[in-house]
């Protein structure tokens, strides 16, 4: 750590889920041996946008719901480090939920965290598109990630976890980020982490959870049986959590550039003209 920087305290709320959340994902980076040097923490806009400060990794601050292709364009601009995106609900799901579809269709190497605690917790509880109960709309049904996950066939490693469990989100973020490292495409992984100001669900959420992992009658393997089981289980009213999926498909690293020759080739053609233009804009604010 350099003299210019260090680790901030979080400033959550005593009791916040995000706590949790953020000492699962330094559990598996220091259990998958990741360097903090050569890794990018990328956060969203709400309570989850502050995760990056508490790392210790490079960080990066993105604009409202556009955590995702900015997590994309850094994978792909240098695919030897690791890059990590954080969102919540809100910056994941409502302004975000674009790019979430269009992540999950083309499987980039990242680990993608959604913190989901069902409001918009830094601008004062408003309700966020999984809130199940919403005040504007009552009768609609709350938006499922992981039903969206599963419902689209590129998808390779999909899991829900939930804080009051904290053996299992540990090693489920240990999984996903050993997954996205190996190349094998994105990891997703929602996490109902609670938020005890404006939407307290600790008992509520903790009572519902229905672990998939051990459930006979559940086969993350299996898209379409883990879709049935998972309808199923929500129509029931339970949650379920666990590795809702795991698969195999090309990444977009892959598919896209391979060994990334096309874009070393781009780099030197236009690195001239490009400094160039740089320098005009920095020479723009000198004063």
């Amino acid at each position: 750590m350099t003299k210019t920087y260090s680790t901030g305290l979080p400033i959550w709320c005593a009791g916040c889920g995000h706590f949790g959340v953020k000492n699962a994902l330094q559990y598996a980076m220091n259990a998958a041996g990741v360097e903090l040097h050569e890794t990018l923490v990328l956060a969203g806009i709400g309570c989850s946008g502050t995760v990056q400060n508490n790392i210790g990794a490079y960080g990066y601050h993105s604009m409202h719901g556009r955590v995702v292709p900015t997590a994309i364009g850094a994978s792909l601009a240098n695919p030897n480090i690791t890059v990590i995106a954080a969102a919540g609900d809100g910056d994941g799901y409502a302004i975000g939920g674009g790019h979430l579809v269009h992540a999950l269709k083309h499987n980039p190497n990242i680990l993608y965290i959604v913190m989901n605690n069902g409001v918009y917790g830094l601008t004062k509880g408003q309700d966020s598109p999984t809130q199940e109960e919403s005040s504007a709309a009552p009768d609609e049904c709350a938006f499922d990630a992981m039903m969206l996950g599963l419902a689209i066939q590129s998808t390779t490693f999909l899991a829900r976890a939930i804080t009051s469990r904290s053996d299992q989100m540990n090693e489920l973020m240990l999984r996903g980020l050993e997954h996205a490292r190996a190349g094998r495409g994105m990891a997703f992984i929602e996490i109902l982490s609670p938020c005890v100001t404006y939407n307290d669900t600790y008992p509520e959420w903790l009572n519902r959870a229905h672990d998939v992992d051990p459930d006979p009658d559940y086969d993350n393997g299996d898209r379409g049986k883990a879709f049935g089981r998972m309808f199923q289980l929500v129509q029931e009213g339970r949650i379920p959590v666990g590795l809702i999926y795991y698969g195999e498909q090309a990444s977009l690293q892959s598919a896209l550039v391979g060994d990334m020759s096309p874009f070393d080739s781009l780099n030197e053609h236009h690195e001239k003209a490009a400094r160039k233009h740089l320098g005009a804009v920095l020479d723009s604010y000198s004063v």
